[in-house]
């Protein structure tokens, strides 16, 4: 098992959501709500209008996601979902617990006694150079204030 930030369209309400639903795919389980240790830019930017965590550490703001454990089956479909390596990479990030609905287990369950946990996340450090200089936003909702409507895979 893993544990996996989402802060984009694969948030519960987001177009992309279905895919954790989704038994085929592997198994995923929400734990909770959480926001970046460190600031990273969290942009709009392409054709679609996709959210993109450029690999930026200590830039932008710290971001809001939600936590899941996933299954190696899940992680695997997500790693295709998310065209790791060329798109996005999966890389480990620090996350601080705003709400916790995760296990009362043991404490690889459990965040870490300052409330943090590390996860995986899907950030890109191959992107156009002008995309640094997007708006950063600390959330993201595909129907936000930004006014930039993601184009659904579907509809491409």
């Amino acid at each position: 098992m893993a544990r996996v930030f989402v802060y984009g369209t694969l948030k519960r309400g987001q177009p992309n959501h279905k895919v954790l639903l989704d038994g085929a795919n592997g198994r995923a389980a929400f734990q909770g709500r959480g926001r970046t240790v460190e600031p990273y830019p969290l942009v709009i930017a392409g054709e679609h209008n996709i959210p993109w965590l450029l690999n930026l550490p200590g830039q932008g703001r710290r971001v809001a996601g939600e936590i899941y454990v996933v299954d190696e089956q899940m992680l695997s479909f997500l790693d295709e979902f998310e065209g790791c390596p060329d798109m996005y990479q999966r890389t480990p990030v620090r996350v601080t617990v705003l709400e916790w609905e995760g296990r009362q287990g043991t404490p690889e369950e459990m965040p870490a006694t300052d409330g943090t946990l590390q996860c995986f996340v899907y950030s890109t450090a191959s992107y156009a150079p002008e995309w640094v200089r997007l708006p950063h936003h600390d959330s993201y909702d595909s129907r936000g204030e930004h006014g930039l409507p993601y184009n659904p895979r579907e509809n491409r």
